[in-house]
């Protein structure tokens, strides 16, 4: 054990060394703080997770496991700060993320540092989900299944409706939020805009007849671009906006629900870009309703 230990010090002091020399590089070489930043973030990554697994287990026995995800998304968003400077400043008047439970959060998804900002926003009594299968994988399974997460059973990919049924039920029992991102992936648009939404997120606030509550956050290419290696300090405003309440609402509301959720969403990403940048951002015309027609579930693992 003291050799492991002793290899994990020189380990983590060579590590910091070479983040500190990229970071002291980028004063002569501004593309130098892109990669000391990524090395960063990696570290803290780990280090979170790490931190993770010994939180899960300590809440599960203390009775709160619910909050785990929580606990662990703070301490990354903590640590990041320190070692990137970046954060994200959350703008939620009405005191949704404190009151609103259990709900369907969703958010646009824009670069990996999407993790950050749930770090900085992600509520207590709130999981990710993820493909049931992950239950059997080590480690990352067992985390998962600690902290609460919402597992989705995909094995029956034509019918979205079946598919949510579980979760929607582990949402009702356990009074658990899930955050989603329903466009399925992330965008990397240096403006800010919105893909086209998957309905699975949607699928699941009905089964359930919980609120949807929509999050977004300004189009933050100013502080991570990654194809113009782009990777700056900086502080990044998000907007928790009003629940969408889904009482009564059946499958065959999926897909309008779906676009008009979007078409707000779209709407105050784009209003929160210019209240960041001081000036008025273009706002494209729309050229579709931008609802996927998949019949199958689709849904983005929001980790």
């Amino acid at each position: 054990m003291a050799g492991f230990l002793a290899y994990l010090g020189y380990f983590l002091a060579g590590y910091t060394a070479l983040i500190l020399a990229f970071y002291m590089l980028s004063v002569v070489v501004p593309k130098a703080a892109f990669v000391a930043r990524v090395l960063a973030s990696y570290i803290c990554l780990i280090i979170a997770a790490l931190f993770g697994v010994f939180a899960s287990i300590g809440l599960r026995l203390a009775g709160n496991g619910q909050i785990s995800q929580w606990a662990v998304a703070r301490c990354f968003a903590y640590i990041m700060v320190l070692t990137t400077g970046i954060s994200f400043e959350v703008e939620d008047p009405k005191g949704h993320l404190e009151t609103v439970r259990p709900a369907v959060f969703i958010g646009n998804h824009q670069t990996e540092l999407d993790v950050l900002m749930l770090g900085w926003m992600f509520p207590k009594y709130c999981s990710v989900t993820a493909k049931a299968s992950l239950k059997r994988t080590p480690f990352l399974g067992w985390f998962m299944t600690l902290s609460g997460s919402i597992f989705i059973d995909r094995k029956n990919t034509e019918d979205a409706r079946g598919a949510m049924q579980g979760a929607a039920e582990e949402i009702r029992h356990k009074r658990q939020s899930v955050y989603m991102f329903p466009e399925g992936t992330r965008s990397y648009s240096k403006e800010p805009e919105l893909l086209p939404f998957k309905k699975g997120a949607f699928h699941l606030a009905i089964q359930a007849q919980v609120p949807i509550v929509p999050v977004v956050v300004a189009n933050y290419s100013h502080i991570l671009w990654v194809k113009g290696l782009v990777f700056n300090s900086g502080r990044i405003p998000l907007k928790v906006l009003d629940p969408i309440p889904t009482t009564g609402l059946t499958p065959a509301d999926v897909n309008e629900l779906a676009r008009s959720t979007r078409e707000l969403m779209l709407k105050e990403i784009f209003a929160l870009t210019a209240k960041a940048r001081g000036h008025a951002v273009a706002v494209p015309a729309s050229k579709a309703n931008g609802v996927t027609k998949a019949t199958g579930i689709d849904l983005k693992v929001a980790a």
